[in-house]
């Protein structure tokens, strides 16, 4: 029998949706608007969110006027953003670790901390080699991850979270190289339990893996306003890459 990772079981789940109903639509829209901005990109690019999720960045991209195809691996989120579809937006189920069959992209993003679920590195690299075979030759790839160092820096937490009259008990916790969070609830008379476990990856880490797949990193941001990366005090860390064959 094939065995289920926790993206696979808590992502499909609808507590998922619940616990993170609050998540901020405005936020993506900006962010959307100052990098779409920054790089500059030309009306017509044709743009894939890998591990869209729900679609909330997508649909911010195809309201800026570019052609945007979304892939996620939930098919509960595929389902969703579906209704969202119109003639220069898309969405596709697909696991990150498979290259799309289709034509090279001029932008690959991937946003919000969709990368480092996997257990190896190599499955790691393989995604971002994945992703330099679906950029155009002079194509931008972009990732949107946690800053590692600020989260460490608050582990070990524990809360409660209350979401549609259900108590979300949240633990987490650094586990070698990466963050447990554990997720216990009480719904419909049962007790429910879910994980979180994604690497903490570093910016060094980041530059050995973007190396190893052939990824050279041109630019690192700090927060979704494009602040400069800081890694003692940034919230996130956005790395805006390009084919190392395309650098002179």
């Amino acid at each position: 029998m094939e065995r289920v990772s926790w993206y696979q079981n808590w992502f499909d789940s609808p507590y998922y949706d619940i616990l993170y109903q609050n998540r901020d639509e405005l936020e993506a829209q900006q962010f959307i608007g100052q990098l779409a901005s920054s790089l500059q990109i030309a009306q017509g690019a044709n743009i894939l969110d890998l591990a869209c999720g729900k679609g909330r960045h997508a649909k911010s991209l195809a309201q800026e006027g570019f052609l945007v195809t979304g892939v996620d691996l939930s098919s509960r989120n595929i389902e969703f953003a579906k209704a969202f579809e119109y003639p220069n937006l898309h969405f596709f189920q697909g696991d990150i670790r498979e290259p799309l069959q289709t034509e090279p992209f001029d932008y690959i993003f991937n946003l919000f901390t969709s990368f480092g679920y996997f257990e190896t590195y190599q499955e790691h690299v393989e995604v971002l080699q994945n992703v330099r075979s679906m950029l155009k030759e002079e194509g931008v790839f972009v990732l949107d991850y946690f800053n590692a160092k600020s989260i460490q820096k608050a582990l070990p937490t524990q809360l409660t979270v209350k979401r549609a009259g259900i108590r979300f008990h949240i633990k987490k916790q650094q586990q070698h190289n990466r963050v447990l969070k554990r997720i216990s609830f009480r719904a419909l008379g049962k007790r429910h339990f879910f994980e979180e476990n994604v690497c903490l990856f570093t910016l060094a880490n980041f530059q050995d893996l973007f190396a190893r797949a052939g990824l050279s990193i041109k630019a690192t941001y700090g927060d979704y306003h494009l602040n400069p990366y800081d890694e003692n005090a940034s919230p996130r860390l956005i790395l805006v890459a390009t084919n190392k064959s395309n650098i002179n």
